[in-house]
């Protein structure tokens, strides 16, 4: 396997041949994507699709800059319309569309997209409220049929499956993921698109993934979050097949990581837990030995959890830190090994500091807030928000607001959002490390801590869990986990509530909209 070094990222002329386009011409009759209906596209189908999309889009007059958002679930035609539009040179907006109306009509108006793609299934269910926009001047295309929309098949009609001369320039306008607030889009530049991609490609064969080599990545979570897309679309410019789940749950992802032979996956901290919970016989009756790399990101991940998921599928696990404003670490199952809990070194071309309140660089060991370089040479902005822009940059370093430390050897270990933070008598209680801690008992399946307002001591922890459908619900078993949590935190760490509920609001990501809990406005099962 050849192997290339990062020592200096902007050293990406030695790269094999890659990309989409080079694939489809050199093995046109290899399947590229498999899709969760079973549904098979051969590399030459994709590509002329792609390309058909492209000239359509241009002869509509739309073009550098221009914005197309796309709603839809996990099918191939999400990965068309974004790579038809991004051969344009246009700007594609992927939506959650799990958000309120409000927040995707603020998204349609914010981005000023020129054209709507939605999946025949939200176009006639949560999303019908959009064939209203036609009188706005947007353009409806819906993948399938639906009323008021005009169909994929014929807004290409027509059209040549030949490439498009035009430089693919086009990037994602990815809008966060409103956990915390109203959504915001993070704005790269058009000119380092194609470099971006080369460095991904470059990174990628860094940690041992090879172009084509009879790999098949699994797409187990939703394309609309900027990891999951970023790595489909990564390996399908590596030659790679791509399988689509359109739902995930952990029965389903071992079927189907056996029956595909699957080699490369992104997964969540949740997903870790759930499978874990399976029953150990279950669990040993799906081979998982064609796995080669599975990374993880999006959210902590308790140290247990991960030690117990390398020790079953052995020392391919990765773990990387970053944002959808930019990626900034990644460490191994070896080096996790060493420092349990750590997210990793810089990936290279990235560099990591650590800044107090004053944006001075902190001791290692010190904890401050996170600051970043971007591995491709980015620079992002919010999108008509300068001054969230600059507060976010110190030079060239940028924050999410996530604070951490880097240890004495320059591993990076995350404590927290700075704005999660629960500052108790002057203490500062990061709740992450009560929920990794929570997540090992038995019975509990997901969680999650938060700061509610307290006379005496400023605030105080409270924590959700979600348990194991097994355990009832009641007092008893409050106080055995607040014993669980007594043996391993200091009292003041300690929740001072606990509530039981039937599930967390997360979106199918893993992402977890921890304001519903803290504004009061999701109901729990039990008091």
């Amino acid at each position: 396997m050849s192997i290339v070094r990062l020592d200096d990222l902007c050293s990406i002329d030695g790269l094999p041949n890659t990309g989409i386009h080079y694939y489809a011409e050199h093995d046109p009759d290899r399947i590229a994507v498999v899709d969760y209906a079973g549904s098979r596209w051969s590399r030459r189908k994709l590509v002329a699709l792609i390309n058909r999309l492209s000239r359509a889009f241009m002869s509509a007059g739309l073009g550098n800059d221009d914005v197309v958002m796309i709603c839809a679930p996990n099918c191939a035609e999400f990965l068309i319309a974004h790579l038809g539009a991004v051969q344009a040179g246009i700007r594609t907006v992927p939506v959650n569309w799990h958000l309120s109306r409000g927040e995707i009509e603020h998204m349609l108006i914010d981005s000023l997209a020129q054209v709507v793609i939605v999946h025949q299934r939200l176009a006639t269910g949560c999303l019908a409220w959009l064939a209203s926009l036609d009188d706005r001047g947007i353009l409806l295309i819906s993948i399938g049929q639906a009323a008021g929309f005009m169909s994929l098949d014929h807004f290409v009609k027509g059209q040549s499956a030949r490439k498009v001369s035009a430089p693919a320039n086009g990037r994602v306008m990815a809008y966060t993921s409103a956990t915390t607030g109203r959504p915001k889009a993070v704005y790269l530049g058009a000119a380092n698109a194609e470099r971006a991609l080369q460095k991904t490609i470059a990174w990628h064969m860094s940690l041992g993934i090879a172009p084509e080599d009879n790999n098949v990545h699994l797409c187990a979570s939703m394309l609309y979050h900027a990891a999951p897309l970023d790595g489909v679309i990564t390996a399908l410019h590596m030659g790679h097949r791509i399988i689509l789940l359109d739902l995930w749950s952990p029965k389903l992802m071992l079927r189907t990581i056996e029956l595909h032979q699957v080699t490369t996956t992104f997964m969540v901290p949740t997903m870790f837990v759930r499978l874990l919970k399976l029953d150990e016989g279950l669990r040993d009756k799906h081979s998982v030995t064609s796995l080669r790399f599975v990374v993880h990101s999006a959210a902590p991940c308790p140290v247990e959890t991960k030690r117990a998921m390398i020790e079953w599928w052995g020392p391919i696990i990765w773990e990387s830190y970053g944002a959808t404003e930019g990626q900034g670490s990644i460490v191994d199952s070896a080096d996790w090994l060493k420092y349990p809990g750590t997210v990793g070194q810089p990936i290279p071309g990235s560099q990591i500091r650590i800044l107090d309140d004053h944006r001075k660089e902190q001791p290692r060991g010190r904890i401050g807030k996170i600051y970043l370089t971007h591995h491709t040479g980015d620079r992002f902005h919010y999108k008509g928000d300068p001054l969230k822009t600059r507060d976010s940059y110190d030079g060239e370093f940028f924050t999410v607001g996530d604070v951490g430390y880097l240890n004495e050897e320059g591993y990076l270990f995350v404590c927290g959002r700075d704005s999660e933070v629960i500052i108790c008598s002057g203490m500062n209680i990061y709740p992450a490390e009560i929920e990794r801690i929570l997540l090992q008992h038995h019975a509990v399946v997901d969680c999650a801590v938060y700061g509610v307002p307290d006379p005496l001591l400023g605030q105080v922890p409270e924590v959700a869990v979600q348990m194991n459908f097994e355990y009832e619900p009641d007092s008893s078993l409050k106080l055995d986990l607040l014993q669980f949590l007594s043996k391993r935190l200091s009292a003041m760490k300690l929740p001072r509530r606990i509530k039981l509920v039937k599930r967390l609001p997360r979106d199918p990501n893993g992402k977890l909209f921890k304001r519903l809990l803290f504004e009061g406005s999701f109901r729990p099962r039990s008091e």
